[in-house]
């Protein structure tokens, strides 16, 4: 009996260590979203924090900030659905 608890806690340890190992690739993996023909660029980390945003400042126009708020939304919702795709996993699986 013993054998069998300590070979179920060594396949435990290399699961964790596994899980570890991809939650750490998926961090540090980027995804790029855009929107408008790159007017508005969003780089979201694996893990589906947002890393950057660029904002071509010829599409920032006073009069048509809804617009700007649009191609944000876009360029966000692009590189979440990349980031989605990518991943094996739920990011909030493992804390």
């Amino acid at each position: 009996m013993g054998s069998g608890f300590s070979k179920m806690k060594k396949q435990r340890r290399l699961l964790e260590e596994q899980f570890s190992k991809m939650q750490t690739e998926m961090q540090n993996t980027e995804y790029t979203g855009v929107a408008g023909s790159n007017l508005v660029t969003v780089t979201l980390s694996g893990d589906r924090n947002m890393k950057s945003i660029k904002i071509n400042p010829t599409c920032v126009d006073p009069t048509d900030v809804e617009g700007l708020e649009d191609l944000v939304i876009t360029a966000f919702k692009n590189a979440y659905e990349k980031a989605e795709a990518a991943s094996p996993v739920d990011p909030n699986l493992f804390g």
